[in-house]
């Protein structure tokens, strides 16, 4: 049986195109990420803080800023802890991250949240939260190495 060149140049594109495809998830790493946030808000809120990036052994120092708009009232601080994944270097952290969210602190309190930027960095966070602090709103964070 012949094959037509035409069907196996094809056959080698589409195998090619999907071993870049697997080389380069392949190749993304992970890292550890902490950061403490400060957050004020009265239905629109607003957030800074800073932490550190820990990738290949080397530290890189971020700085974290943030606008919420929705439900939100209240004044917390927030330690989050956690791991960015399917990042090549340091700078790749680096971008806006949206997400949706609910949650509250009163006294104490805890956070849970998984993010991904536009470069595909996904950050899975968890905090402990002290203040006091209701919310269910919208909230776009970015993330810059200093």
């Amino acid at each position: 049986m012949k094959i037509s060149s035409r069907f196996r140049s094809v056959a080698v594109g589409v195998i090619a195109a999907a071993g870049v495809g697997f080389a380069s998830t392949a190749y993304a790493d992970s890292g550890t990420i902490r950061f403490a946030v400060y957050k004020a808000a009265f239905f629109i809120g607003g957030s800074g803080g800073e932490g550190t990036l820990t990738f290949h052994g080397r530290r890189y120092p971020i700085s974290v800023g943030a606008v919420s708009g929705g439900f939100a009232f209240g004044v917390s601080k927030t330690y989050f802890r956690g791991t960015v994944r399917n990042i090549r270097r340091a700078r790749d952290v680096a971008g806006v991250y949206g997400a949706a969210g609910g949650g509250g602190a009163l006294g104490k309190g805890a956070q849970v949240i998984v993010m991904t930027n536009d470069k595909g960095a996904q950050l899975e966070l968890s905090g402990r939260q002290v203040g006091l602090q209701v919310n269910a709103d919208l909230s776009g964070m970015s993330i810059s190495l200093k």
